[in-house]
């Protein structure tokens, strides 16, 4: 009976996260917030559910951060984020340690914190969150290059956080010298592991004929968690290691790729709902009301201080201009990640750490709401957005291994140029050609004639060797048109 009632209010919560997920969408909200709502209605304040163990809390927040920094990572396309990999990996150090160092000079001569709750303060509040970042910054028109910083910064900005929070938590005595020397071996160990895993793991899958299509995104997600474990075992970055391994994955010519980040997408939503849900039922509401001037004092001293001098200081030199510089200050979204890491220093038995995890519990939600919202608004106000362009066509992959070659399903979505154009008009390479179209539910096998239309699913065989230039082609034409060609267009991901 216990096990029905807990599986009839599970999915009630879940359903009821769902449905909050489409009035945040509507409301330009990061979803985070109506989830913790959701955790301190079912905690001890609510409908009475005492949730207390911060082990228990911290370690299933380090497991949903893997599975979302994993998503993220599969669903960023390396073309985009390529050229901003510089910038963001100078605001993921130069800028995180600016920010730690004036959130932590601010807590500790304007709130009256001792210099080592300052610092964890400092370093919990340093991060910006991949869930808040993926979630809001994909719906607004960016450059590419805006949203490549944003989202690689997401990505690569958690490792050296958590190995600084979990230094200062131990309270050993260690040198700065010690202390970077640790970092810098964390760090490449980590990104080798990844790096390792995420090629080995592409060349193995493509290999693979494997029996089932769904077989194929669990075994992408074991090796991005696998990646975590393994470095971890060799007392390296596990979240780096995570993040690149699924980059390195997510970009590669991987069989069922769309199905892959589907597929990862509902693990990733479902891994924040149930973590927004456990930060807040472990959220007391009787703890709060003595830490809100200490915390809005920290806060904005982060937002308005702290995070545009990181900014400054970290990207002089990647030809980003004041209004870009302006829109990354404002948009360094917290969420749960400053939440999770302010658990390391409770289950420690830091003194005083109960007060610092209340304090960014209110922080995260204040400022949450102030600069959510508000993100559509700024970008536009400082003229950095870019008319909406056609969005990317589908492409779904399966091996035919015997015949080495590889089955492609196209969707064509509304706003592309592939609406239109006749099948010779595409000219596909040798070794690719368009054996079906299904149309409002009809199959047929077209012809050299056969107009696409908005809405069609095209099965395309293509060799292994052609596959390549027929996927180029085809993104090419849906972006420009049957005369993408002489556009410059060439398909590029």
């Amino acid at each position: 009976m216990k096990l029905d009632l807990w599986l009839l209010l599970g999915s009630a919560v879940v359903i009821a996260a769902i449905v909050a997920v489409r009035l945040a969408h509507r409301s330009g909200l990061p979803s985070l917030l109506l989830y913790l709502a959701l955790g301190l209605l079912l905690g001890e304040s609510g409908f009475g559910i005492r949730f207390d163990d911060m082990l228990v809390a911290e370690t299933l927040g380090l497991a949903a951060l893997v599975l979302i920094l994993a998503e993220g990572g599969l669903t960023t396309r390396w073309s985009a984020v390529r050229g901003s990999v510089p910038a963001a990996l100078s605001l993921s150090i130069a800028g995180t340690a600016v920010s730690i160092v004036v959130v932590a000079a601010a807590a500790h001569w304007l709130v009256g914190i001792d210099w080592r709750l300052a610092l964890l303060l400092g370093a919990v509040l340093a991060p910006t969150d991949a869930a808040a970042v993926f979630s809001v910054l994909r719906r607004l028109p960016l450059p590419e290059r805006l949203t490549g910083v944003l989202e690689a910064e997401s990505g690569f900005n958690d490792a050296p956080v958590v190995i600084l929070v979990v230094v200062l938590s131990a309270g050993h005595a260690a040198t700065p010298l010690l202390i970077a020397g640790q970092l810098v071996y964390e760090l490449a160990v980590g990104a080798m592991i990844g790096l390792v895993v995420g090629r080995f793991g592409a060349y193995a899958l493509r290999r693979a004929a494997l029996p089932s299509s769904g077989l194929y995104p669990i075994a992408v997600l074991s090796l991005t968690v696998g990646a975590y474990g393994a470095a971890s075992m060799a007392h390296a970055s596990g979240f780096l290691a995570t993040y690149l391994s699924a980059l390195v994955l997510g970009n590669s010519p991987l069989p069922h790729r769309p199905a892959t980040r589907g597929f990862a997408e509902g693990l990733a939503w479902l891994a924040q709902i149930g973590l927004f849900i456990v930060l807040g039922l472990l959220a007391s509401p009787r703890e709060l009301p003595a830490q809100i001037g200490a915390a809005l004092i920290s806060g904005f001293v982060l937002v308005l201080v702290a995070r545009p001098l990181s900014v400054l200081v970290a990207t002089p030199f990647f030809g980003i201009d004041w209004r870009e510089k302006a829109f990354l200050s404002w948009a360094g979204l917290r969420g749960a990640v400053p939440i999770v890491l302010a658990t390391i220093p409770v289950t420690a038995g830091v003194t005083g750490a109960r007060a610092l995890f209340a304090q960014v519990f209110i922080i995260v939600v204040v400022f949450t709401l102030l600069q959510g919202p508000t993100l559509a608004s700024f970008a536009r106000i400082l003229k950095v957005t870019i008319p909406e362009r056609a969005r990317e066509i589908d492409i779904e992959a399966a091996p035919l291994e015997e015949l080495h070659a590889d089955l492609l399903e196209i969707r064509i979505p509304p706003d592309s140029r592939l609406n239109g154009v006749e099948i010779f008009e595409l000219r596909l390479p040798e070794g690719a050609v368009i054996t079906l179209v299904v149309r409002e539910g009809e199959s047929f096998v077209p012809g050299p004639d056969t107009a696409l239309r908005a809405g069609d699913e095209l099965l395309v065989v293509a060799t292994s060797a052609a596959r390549p230039a027929a996927e180029r082609r085809l993104r090419a034409v849906s972006r420009r048109g049957k005369l993408a060609g002489w556009y410059g267009e060439r398909g590029d991901q």
